[in-house]
């Protein structure tokens, strides 16, 4: 029994992905557009915790982004930001240009939180955050339809990644939300 917990310690430390992984660069050294066009550094949000979510305006998740906003009130001066960040990798789901993006999550959302101009994030083509969360991540990182979350530790490392079914008010989320702001 000893031998095969020694075993799996081994394979977890060689393995496994965490937010303890020896990261070259931070979340903090990436930069965006938003909706604006006026850079969005990550930089600015030093010792926060930042959920990254790529979103769509077309896409049967939308809805969360009801739930995205109010996540950000309620935690945002406790530290949390919010960042949506459009795709229109999935299905096409994203047509708009920044002007019809923003006039959408406004309009329909109330969006108040940073959203980004339009991005690639999948594929070598990826924006390099994605390219930065997968490299020291592994595939949980990379999107694989819209509304992925990533969430951002206070030390700029990645805490952990959430698939699109995963609503940004379920108990899971909330709960790695209201962990990560605690540390």
């Amino acid at each position: 029994m000893f031998k095969k917990i020694i075993i799996l310690i081994f394979m977890i430390s060689i393995f496994g992905k965490s937010a303890d992984a020896k990261y070259e660069k931070l979340a903090y050294e990436f930069k965006f557009n938003d909706l604006d066009g006026t850079e969005l550094s990550l930089n600015g949000y030093k010792g926060k915790v930042i959920v990254v979510v790529n979103v769509a305006s077309k896409c049967g998740f939308t809805k969360q982004y009801e739930d995205m906003q109010n996540i950000w009130e309620k935690y945002e001066e406790k530290g949390l930001i919010m960042i949506g960040v459009p795709s229109n990798d999935f299905g096409q789901q994203e047509p708009g240009t920044s002007k019809e993006i923003k006039n959408f999550c406004e309009a329909k959302f109330g969006i108040s939180f940073p959203m980004t101009e339009k991005v690639s994030v999948k594929g070598d083509n990826a924006h390099p955050f994605y390219l930065w969360a997968k490299k020291n991540f592994g595939n949980k990182a990379v999107p694989k339809w819209n509304f992925h979350k990533i969430i951002i530790n206070r030390e700029g490392k990645i805490e952990t990644t959430f698939a699109s079914i995963t609503s940004p008010s379920s108990k899971k989320f909330v709960s790695v939300i209201e962990k990560s702001l605690n540390n």
